[in-house]
Formats: C-alpha cells, structure tokens, sequence
C-alpha cells in the first residue's frame, strides 16, 4: 500500500550533499517513509554517493532510485522509477527481480492503459499541474485526466506535477493513492511534510 505522500528529492534543487541530506532528514523526521532520489545531471560516482548517504540516513523509509536499476541495487534501494524514455518496466523487473518496486510514469490514456498491463508496482499519472521542477514538462492533464487514469488501471497511483498543500486532497478525491511532491516542500521541510500529511489524512 502507498502512503500518502511520496517525497522526490531532486539533486538539482541542493548546492551540495549536506543540503540534501539536511531537506531529506527534516521530511523523514516529519513522518515521510517514501522517497524517490532524482537526479538528472549527475555522474554515476555521484549519485551512488549520495544515495548511499541517503539510504543510511532514511531508516525504515522506502527509497526509490530514478531511472536507474543499477544503481538502485548498488545502493540498497527498495525500486527503481521509470520514464517513457527509460529502461522498460519489464526490463527493470529482470534487473531488480521480483521483490524490489518498479514505478511508471505515464502522460496520456494510452499509455496508463500500457503501464496498467506491465508488472509495474505502482502507476505515475501527471502532470496534474503546471509544474517548475521539469525543464520540458507534459502537458498538464488536470484533476479530470487523473480521473480518465483511475479508471484506466486498478494499480496504486501516484499524481505528481504541480501539487501543493493548497490542491493535495482534492488530487486524492480525483482518484489518485498518493501524490509526489518536489517544489512544494522546499523552504520549510518539516513544516510543509506535516501540513501535508494532516490534509491527506
């Protein structure tokens, strides 16, 4: 089962990794126990650094590798997150086997209703909304294209893109099981993890 709220922490949001570390202890001490380790513009040596860094600080939180299966072993992770233009769900699935998650993200009907027949864990729908934290964002799909979503697949999923405190539940009563959030617990991490969690119940 997701919980609720499904924190992405983006490397290119933090000058350095003790700033990450920082924003990604202030969530968890906030009650997060799901997390996702973004980071586009990194090397391999990096990344693996700083999720290792990150897997030792998150304990007994679930931790999801973007796009990288290899990594997503290499650093004891619990997943890995796919894009359209990635490693396949099943290709994922033969790296990471049968007890590590595999997410999805999706844009549009048709490829919801691929993702829906994929051995994938959990479905990505979005963007709800305008979003700031992607360079070439989707189109926004809104509340009613996450509706068209829910009943497209009976997977758990996650709504992400432009979600705030301010339009959380009304993704959930959309027909979303949680929703991803970047930008909007910037600033003050604690503070806005836990306004989240009390609205989405």
């Amino acid at each position: 089962m997701l919980p609720r709220l499904y924190a992405i922490i983006d490397a290119a949001f933090f000058p350095d990794t003790p700033a990450l570390l920082a924003f990604a202890g202030e969530l968890r001490a906030a009650g997060v126990t799901l997390f996702q380790y973004r980071n586009k513009a990194g090397n391999a040596r990096q990344m693996l650094s700083q999720a290792r860094e990150l897997r030792r600080q998150l304990q007994g939180a679930r931790l999801i590798m973007n796009d990288r299966a290899d990594l997503c072993l290499a650093a004891g992770f619990d997943g890995v997150h796919v894009g359209q233009e990635d490693l396949s769900v099943e290709g994922a699935r033969r790296v990471l086997g049968a007890q590590l998650w595999v997410g999805v993200s999706t844009h549009v009907p048709e490829q919801v209703e691929s993702a829906a027949a994929t051995s994938a864990d959990y479905v990505a729908v979005g963007p709800v909304f305008p979003t700031s934290s992607k360079a070439n964002p989707d189109p926004a799909i809104g509340l009613q294209g996450v509706r068209v979503a829910r009943n497209l697949t009976s997977k758990p999923m996650v709504a992400i893109g432009g979600i705030t405190r301010e339009n959380c539940r009304q993704v959930l009563e959309a027909g979303a099981d949680a929703v991803a959030v970047i930008s909007n617990l910037m600033g003050t991490p604690r503070k806005s993890a836990e306004e989240f969690l009390r609205r989405l119940g």
